[in-house]
């Protein structure tokens, strides 16, 4: 009885430590999923707020890509 226990806990391929490591990858990937779960709300948000006014665009352009007006200058500080 005592060699069952001993293979199934510590020798088979679905041991304990391997069952830990998967746990931990688990809560890893978990992780990974609520970040880009939020990420995709606010991409979203910044989406709608785009599509929704042309001076939304003319500042994500000016912020993002570093366009300008003609006669204006710009100063990139970092």
């Amino acid at each position: 009885m005592l060699v069952i226990i001993v293979f199934a806990f510590f020798i088979s391929d679905s041991n304990i430590f391997a069952r830990l490591g998967y746990d931990s990858k688990i809560r890893e990937l978990n992780n990974q999923i609520s970040y880009y779960r939020d990420k995709t709300v606010e991409d979203k948000k910044k989406l709608e707020e785009l599509e929704s006014d042309k001076d939304h665009i003319e500042k994500f352009a000016r912020e993002n890509y570093l366009m300008k007006k003609e006669n204006e200058d710009v100063f990139i500080i970092e």
